[in-house]
């Protein structure tokens, strides 16, 4: 997993926007489903995708906020909320029965730094919401996927993942203390496990796997639980509380990033690859071995090698197809 894990020159780069990625490329006649498309870089990654003529469609737990959010982008606007098995399940129903391919599927919702809370199985937040949500919505949708002979599944995750491996004895945190960025990290891992595990088990069917790290990007909602002042201290926003914006240190404009989503969704540079870890709209290195021995509170990037390692990925891929209870995949 190493050697693919290495920039391909891509001739984009962190100040990149999702509009810059996209031009020249057409999607007329695609599909493409871009959940948390009506927030943050949600909105900017379905737009770019629509502009390229797909038919876009965006799940959500709240008609009237999408509806507000999209307002200007011709987009089809369903009923879906991660936290709930049973909404995941009738909306990936109603799509395969309508025998329509899915030629790309973004997944870009997430929750990030809450309290402990769990969904009705007990589940954790964030392992439920970032992780366990967009695998069971990946998993009711192969069909479809299958069915459009060329297929990209997009996970977004975060730099974040750096902060902590997956922690397969108790994933839920009920027998360790909760710290909710620790949680957070460990969804973004997954994010990254998954979309390698999902890309060795379907490339055989056309269909191939991304995960990435868009940037910092402060006004995308993720910081609601973080206090201003933390904001402040961290350099991400001014004495006004406004976002600082220098892409050359990961901190970005909505619009760049989105970038790497829409790249690894719609990019020819990636035929034939699948599996890695993304970012600045390219495919990201390696952390050096220094770095994976102290990540906590660096701002290098890369992907770290516990999301890279092929037998976690494939230990986590069994662990939710049992929270899920969903039968083992085969294709």
């Amino acid at each position: 997993m190493a050697t693919l894990q290495k920039p391909i020159g891509s001739g984009f780069g962190a100040a990149s926007t999702a509009g810059d990625v996209i031009k020249g490329i057409d999607l007329s006649g695609k599909i493409a489903i871009v959940t948390g498309g009506y927030s943050g870089i949600g909105v900017e990654t379905a737009r770019a995708i629509r502009s390229a003529g797909a038919s876009v469609i965006v799940p959500t737990r709240d008609r009237d906020r999408a509806a507000t959010a999209l307002r200007g982008i011709d987009v089809e606007v369903e009923t879906m909320d991660l936290l709930d098995p049973a909404s995941i399940d009738a909306f990936a129903e109603r799509f395969v029965a309508g025998g329509r391919p899915l030629h790309i599927l973004v997944n870009s919702a997430g929750i990030g730094g809450a309290p402990l809370m769990r969904d009705a199985r007990g589940y954790e937040s964030h392992f439920a919401t970032n992780h366990l949500g967009h695998f069971q919505l990946a998993m009711r949708l192969w069909p479809a996927l299958r069915r459009a002979s060329g297929a990209r599944v997009v996970a977004v995750s975060a730099w974040a993942h750096s902060r902590a491996p997956i922690v397969f004895e108790d994933p839920n945190f009920e027998h360790r203390e909760y710290v909710p960025w620790m949680a957070y990290g460990q969804s973004k891992t997954a994010n990254i496990l998954f979309a390698l595990a999902l890309d060795e088990r379907a490339k055989a069917y056309g269909v191939r796997a991304f995960s990435l790290h868009p940037g910092s990007i402060v006004s995308t909602g993720l910081s609601k639980y973080l206090p201003s002042e933390l904001l402040r201290a961290a350099g991400l926003v001014d004495e006004g509380g406004n976002p600082i914006i220098d892409p050359a240190k990961n901190m970005k404009t909505v619009e760049q990033g989105a970038a790497t989503s829409v790249w690894c969704a719609t990019s020819p540079q990636l035929a034939g690859i699948g599996g890695v870890y993304c970012q600045n709209s390219d495919i990201a290195p390696l952390v050096t071995e220094a770095l994976a021995a102290n990540p906590i509170g660096s701002m290098a990037l890369g992907v770290m090698p516990h999301a890279v390692d092929l037998q976690a990925a494939d230990r986590l891929w069994s662990l939710s197809e049992q929270l899920l209870r969903l039968k083992p995949f085969r294709g």
